[in-house]
């Protein structure tokens, strides 16, 4: 039996549906700051400044322009969800990046979680997902394809921006994972000849063989229209397959288990 409909139970409870049914607002408030490089904009090499949505805009737009008004609005959204710290003076509002917000800021290697952001909304992963119920009533075939009309990797292979997009984002997110784990695993050591599955652009692989100069040999395997736009790398061979049907040989393999939904 329902409780009283004026309960205070049943008040939550429509709030944290109400929330849910938009929490779309939450990464497509994300993407926006990605694609306008908020982040940078108040990192400005490190100071971390509080800005307000006005002087952040001047950032951005030197020339003038733009609506202060909405961008606070996304601002104040991402603060509640800690992207941002909101600085608050009388009626001012200013802003700065949480920890959160810092994995957005472009590295002096030109990496960040921001495409990261991106490839996770781009245009033709955001046709599949009103298609997830599909995959429970018929799971012959993923939401990806019924939308695009073929698997994701096929379908990024012949788009040149998509593939360097996803490349981006997985250097953007392996860099700084395997700098924590070379610091203290020494797992390859007695190693000579490693392969990683799924190495998109052999940037893991890289860090291995500067770090462990016993490696001689690092087979970066992935799908060929992956590895075809993979750069050179000094003791790296790339190798375009499919893990379902062989794996090329070596002393040791791994793989990292990451993947978004499609």
């Amino acid at each position: 039996m329902m409780e009283d409909e004026s309960s205070e139970c049943r008040n939550h409870a429509r709030l944290g549906i109400m929330e849910l049914a938009n929490m779309i607002s939450v990464p497509m408030s994300l993407n926006a700051v990605v694609r306008l490089k908020v982040a940078d904009a108040i990192w400005d090499g490190g100071s971390n400044t509080p800005l307000s949505a006005s002087q952040i805009l001047t950032r951005l737009l030197p020339s003038g322009g733009g609506d202060p008004e909405n961008l606070q609005r996304i601002l104040r959204m991402l603060s509640s969800y800690g992207v941002f710290t909101e600085h608050l003076n009388g009626s001012k509002r200013n802003y700065s990046l949480t920890d959160v917000g810092k994995t957005l800021v472009t590295d002096s290697e030109g990496l960040s979680y921001a495409p990261y952001v991106l490839q996770h909304h781009q245009d033709a992963l955001m046709r599949a997902w009103p298609l997830v119920h599909d995959a429970v009533l018929d799971p012959s075939t993923e939401p990806f394809v019924k939308a695009n009309g073929e698997p994701a990797y096929g379908y990024y292979g012949k788009k040149p921006e998509m593939n360097g997009l996803m490349q981006k984002a997985m250097s953007g997110v392996s860099v700084p994972f395997m700098k924590a784990i070379l610091e203290g695993y020494n797992g390859f050591e007695g190693v000579e000849r490693l392969v990683d599955v799924g190495g998109s652009g052999g940037d893991c692989l890289r860090m291995i063989l500067l770090k462990h100069p016993n490696v001689r040999q690092g087979i970066n395997f992935d799908l060929p229209e992956v590895v075809a736009k993979a750069p050179q790398i000094p003791g790296v061979t790339h190798v375009g397959g499919d893990m379902f049907k062989s794996i090329p040989r070596g002393d040791a393999i791994f793989m990292k288990a990451w993947r978004p939904f499609y």
